[in-house]
């Protein structure tokens, strides 16, 4: 085995035995008379029967789903319709162990804005009811629409439950988000209630939205009732106090609703329009988060936290915690303040036995040289979790070395579209630098090249050739289900195209190298290049722009800007610092640049398309004559600036 895939940690023969992976297998033989002699037989008849492995799944972790005369009458993508006559409702699942333990802390916050708070099972039930009252009297129905402004604290997950176990649907923007960038995310589902908080703190500083979120407010016409959670002003004028709806805590009412019923509705962007409106179905995201359960190894004994922003569809896992009846912990604030070891204080403070982060945040501790393993008592944590950019190896080994040498690092990969991950990690087996451990069980993932042959220890477009109860169900207000289309199955015909590079390898790992498409991915926030455009070429200033990521395995994540300014007009410093600034207002700062750079053109296709794709190939090394056909360009000429810029980039790394 060469040198860079060594075997950095197995699990002991007790540890392995004790997974839920083990238990599930064993369950397997006694149940249903299933043997595998190993995980690639466990994971082949996993994405072959279907069927079988999503009810035993449903009956494993004694689901409330009940009534299906069918699993999947139709494996198609898109358009599969699993379960059809099943009844569920996912808050039902989450709240039943508010019964078992009423006592015990379901959620722990960390918060900058309010210090250490907590609730036991039994509390966040009553709140979740309370909260159902509240929206009951306003009105909310099934089916309807109740947008929230939130940090990723215990209100935004009681939030969360009471709207979906009324059977109305729950969607969510982080505080820091733009003005425009939740507009242009809420204005298309029109919603009926809306939760906000003015303000928190963040590295020590008081951030007032206020004014954001009240002009949020005022630009939402089907907005009839508003909630307000005020920490930095007074209650506005026409807002419900967030206090008021917590006043009379009381059981939940939960509303079965049918499988393939609307939970929520996220937000993922391609490369042009809005972003999308990804509605998934309650069903779906409960059975990908049991399953997932298995591969994260988490159950009822664990404390869990994975460090997000509730605009991150990461958030929305913490419910799988939840789900499994595992207390989780929510870091609410700075990662970097008062320093790099402020999360890691909290992983030991809190004994949590399961932490994941994105890998910007780890290899973040690496280059701030913090050594948590040596300062603090780690000996509860267990597990650790990475995901957002690929993890690189040196990353894997600064883990190894400087956080806890007996530790499962298992990271994953998958997305906001579908709600779960396509590859992930398993209790049970070694895990090798630099790769994820495994295909996710039901998650038929392989790597094409262009033509749809499959690849084996080479990198290809990741694909997934069998449907997921967890895919979109619609985007909402696609009606003749185009847009959903051209998003993931205009590649490769009845198959998904996710728009990552994988290799898999000869042993069932996988390695991602990054996005294949012009998506940016900014510490694991992803983001439509057209929001940057708009906020960009909004400015009379600017005439045109293109930007591009350069994510790829083993390389800084760099993302230029490069900006056509209208004649007379100089990209000077000050033209630089207002562009940031539209960025930071209109879309957020998580996506400032790295570098803006002045250009005579964007090339362009015959259509009038921007080339992200070709340039960024270019940039990333790709041969100049094969990562364009100039034929097919408006403008073949502007191509040979970015040919220098590439070659300069080259020669000054």
């Amino acid at each position: 085995m060469p040198d860079d895939r060594q075997i950095l940690w197995e699990p002991s023969a007790e540890r392995a035995e004790a997974s839920s992976m083990a238990g599930f297998m064993r369950w397997l033989e006694a149940e249903r008379g299933l043997r595998f002699d190993d995980y690639h037989a466990l994971w082949e008849w996993s994405v072959t029967d279907l069927e079988g492995f999503w009810t035993a799944i449903i009956a494993y972790f004694d689901l409330p789903v009940s009534g299906w005369s069918d699993v999947l009458p139709e494996r198609k993508m898109p358009g599969a319709d699993w379960f059809p006559g099943a009844e569920t409702n996912w808050a039902a699942q989450i709240l039943r162990h508010a019964e078992d333990k009423p006592g015990e802390e379901a959620i722990v916050c960390r918060s900058e804005t309010f210090g250490r708070t907590s609730l036991t099972w039994g509390e966040f039930r009553d709140r979740v009811g309370s909260l159902q009252a509240t929206l009951r009297d306003m009105g909310v129905v099934k089916g309807d629409r109740v947008v929230a402004i939130l940090p990723n604290a215990q209100e935004s997950l009681v939030a969360c439950l009471a709207v979906i176990g009324m059977g109305a649907i729950w969607s969510l923007c982080a505080p820091d988000m733009g003005e425009t960038a939740i507009l242009d995310r809420f204005r298309q589902i029109e919603p009926k209630v809306l939760i906000a908080q003015d303000g928190y703190v963040h590295a020590g500083k008081r951030i007032d939205r206020s004014a954001v979120i009240l002009d949020i407010a005022g630009k939402l016409p089907t907005v009839a009732h508003r909630i307000m959670l005020p920490v930095l002003n007074d209650l506005p004028a026409g807002w419900t106090a967030w206090e008021a709806t917590q006043a009379a805590p009381q059981a939940p009412r939960i509303e079965m609703v049918p499988f393939s019923h609307p939970i929520w509705i996220v937000y993922s962007s391609g490369t042009t329009g809005n972003p999308k409106p990804i509605v998934h179905g309650h069903g779906g995201v409960m059975v990908e988060a049991a399953k997932q359960s298995l591969h994260q190894d988490v159950g009822p004994d664990d404390r869990f936290s994975w460090m997000t922003s509730s605009g991150w569809i990461m958030w929305n896992t913490q419910l799988g915690a939840l789900s499994g009846g595992a207390t989780v912990v929510i870091f609410d604030g700075a990662p970097n303040h008062p320093d790099m070891m402020v999360v890691w204080r909290m992983v030991a403070e809190e004994r949590l036995s399961y932490f994941g982060a994105g890998a910007a945040f780890y290899m973040g501790c690496q280059k701030a040289g913090v050594r948590p393993g040596e300062e603090l008592d780690l000996s509860a944590l267990r597990s650790l979790g990475s995901t957002g950019s690929p993890l690189s190896q040196e990353g894997y080994d600064w883990i190894y070395a400087q956080v806890k040498r007996d530790v499962w690092l298992a990271p994953i990969s998958g997305g906001t579209d579908l709600a779960g991950a396509f590859v992930l990690g398993h209790p049970m087996m070694p895990v090798r630098a630099g790769e994820m451990q495994c295909r996710a069980l039901g998650n038929a993932v392989r790597a094409y090249d262009e033509e749809g042959r499959e690849l084996t220890g080479e990198v290809g477009e990741l694909v997934c050739t069998e449907p997921l109860p967890s895919m979109p169900l619609f985007f909402w207000g696609d009606e003749d289900g185009t847009r959903l289309h051209e998003s993931y199955f205009d590649t490769y015909p009845g198959i998904w195209r996710h728009g990552d590079w994988i290799e898999i390898t000869p042993e069932g790992g996988s390695i991602i190298y990054g996005r294949s498409d012009a998506t940016i991915n900014r510490r694991g926030l992803r983001l439509g290049s057209s929001e940057i455009y708009r906020a960009v070429e909004g400015l009379d200033e600017v005439m045109d722009s293109l930007v591009v990521d350069l994510e790829f395995l083993g390389r800084e994540s760099f993302m230029v800007l490069f900006v056509v300014p209208k004649d007379g007009v100089t990209l000077d410093d000050a033209l630089r610092e207002r562009i940031r600034l539209a960025i930071r207002t209109s879309v957020s700062a998580r996506f400032l640049p790295d570098e803006i750079v002045g250009m005579a053109e964007v090339p362009r296709t015959l259509s009038g398309k921007k080339l992200e794709v070709p340039v960024k190939k270019l940039l990333l090394g790709g041969d100049p004559e094969k990562v364009v056909n100039r034929d097919s360009m408006a403008n073949p000429g502007s191509f040979d600036a970015y040919l220098a810029y590439a070659e300069a980039r080259k020669a000054s790394a």
